[in-house]
């Protein structure tokens, strides 16, 4: 049974007549009576009544009609899933992302492939932070993360967002009500921060920043994501860096103020496998060029 012959009975089937159905198929009518007979023969029954005058359906061939409709609608449906994500149009990227930077860029993504390619599953990981992320991406196991550069052998990536640190303090703070704060003026002070383990880069940029001041800092708790934090910010069990896109989260009793004289821009990047072939994922990538554009501003 072939799916031509199937596509051939039906058309008899819905004409109830040989030269109609051939017309419609495109084909001499010789040759789609040919096809009928194969199918007859395979199937051991016959499946139209065939007089000069008229074709009628036996009950094998109205058994048949049915299964055989359901079948090419399977098989159609089956060549454009296939076609569509030959062409990039369908298909499961893997998209990790950690803090309010990462946060901040998925949105405008997550909206424009929705738009552009409906066909495209994002399945959207949090808190994969970036040395995570990029181990997951390098053994295949995520197709596209938010990271801090720079990337390593094997991984492309595009700055999308430019981040700069800032502290968030309890309102009750004494450096609360300064417009801005120097980073050696948080010497003295407890810290909160995200995991040492999971490879975030603005715990590593806050470090960095601190030992620039002339001091290490003392990392009395860590949380889990950018929400949390700022709930130990607000509950007085200390201060912490993060960038600036944490402002969005409001919550009570948090402040926010400018570095003074602060570190550079840390730069948020897409980064994917360069032997990656998928055509959902670079789809995914023209889309983000757009949605996404790199910022005039970073100096590589």
């Amino acid at each position: 049974m072939e799916l031509r012959h199937l596509t051939g009975f039906v058309a008899v089937a819905e004409e109830l007549h040989f030269g109609r159905a051939a017309e419609r198929l495109h084909i001499a009518q010789s040759p789609l009576s040919q096809q009928i007979r194969m199918l007859e023969r395979d199937l051991g029954a016959t499946l139209f009544d065939r007089t000069t005058r008229s074709v009628r359906l036996t009950a094998a061939g109205q058994a048949l009609l049915g299964p055989a409709r359901s079948l090419l609608a399977d098989a159609s449906a089956a060549r454009r899933t296939v076609q569509a994500v030959s062409l990039g149009e369908a298909g499961r990227v893997t998209v990790g992302y950690a803090g309010a930077g990462g946060c901040a860029a998925l949105p405008p993504l997550a909206r424009a492939v929705a738009a552009e390619f409906p066909g495209i599953e994002l399945s959207l990981q949090g808190q994969v932070y970036s040395g995570e992320a990029l181990d997951r991406i390098t053994d295949g196991t995520l197709d596209l993360g938010f990271v801090a550069l720079p990337v390593r052998r094997g991984v492309l990536s595009r700055v999308v967002r430019l981040e700069r640190l800032t502290v968030a303090l309890p309102d009750s703070h004494p450096l609360a009500g300064r417009e801005a704060v120097g980073v050696a003026e948080l010497a003295q002070e407890r810290f909160v921060t995200y995991p040492a383990a999971r490879g975030s880069a603005v715990r590593e940029a806050a470090v960095r920043a601190c030992h620039v001041a002339g001091f290490a800092p003392r990392i009395s708790q860590e949380a889990p994501d950018t929400y949390d934090l700022l709930g130990l910010v607000a509950a007085g069990v200390g201060v912490a860096l993060v960038v600036e896109s944490a402002r969005h989260i409001r919550l009570d009793h948090v402040v926010f103020r400018p570095l003074a004289g602060g570190p550079a821009p840390l730069p948020v990047a897409l980064a994917w496998r360069a032997a990656d072939e998928s055509a959902a994922l670079r789809n995914v990538l023209k889309t983000a060029e757009r949605v996404l554009p790199t910022p005039g501003e970073y100096v590589p």
